[in-house]
């Protein structure tokens, strides 16, 4: 019964909204196929990340915490990993960059059962918060993402 209560309170404050199109992808976010299924595209990349002593501070399987309270979610996991070393330079230089650091990786199935791994591109990070090209390499997770979908 509760569920049920819940799920209407739910659909009352929050209709269902449209599936994202990926022709109009946010500004500064990279989405890119994935062969693997979204587990296996996250299993993948942490591994070649925690490979190079990246911090792997949290996985979040957004799915089974919809299935908590009662909501149906296609499967999505977003990956929160960083390196200390690398973005302490960068919140100390601009402090609001830690709104994104650490890093996140999402890795998203869509309705034609595609999925996809999506991050934000470092230079759109360097344009947000005006960082010196200098430190740009320590943002760059595309060569990562890259190999993770091989």
């Amino acid at each position: 019964m509760q569920r049920a209560a819940a799920a209407g309170l739910t659909a009352l404050f929050f209709p269902p909204l449209k599936l994202f199109p990926m022709d109009a992808n946010p500004q500064g976010v990279i989405s890119k196929p994935s062969k693997y299924s979204v587990k296996e595209t996250i299993d993948r990349l942490q591994k070649i990340l925690e490979g190079k002593g990246v911090t792997i501070f949290a996985r979040i399987d957004q799915q089974a915490e919809a299935a908590k309270v009662g909501l149906e979610l296609s499967p999505i996991e977003l990956l929160i990993f960083g390196n200390p070393k690398a973005g302490t330079p960068l919140m100390k230089a601009v402090p609001l960059s830690a709104l994104d650091l650490p890093l996140k990786a999402l890795s998203w199935q869509d309705a034609e059962k595609q999925v996809w791994l999506s991050y934000n591109s470092a230079q759109y990070l360097q344009q947000r918060f005006s960082l010196p090209d200098n430190v740009v390499s320590n943002i760059n997770v595309d060569p990562v993402i890259d190999l993770a979908l091989q």
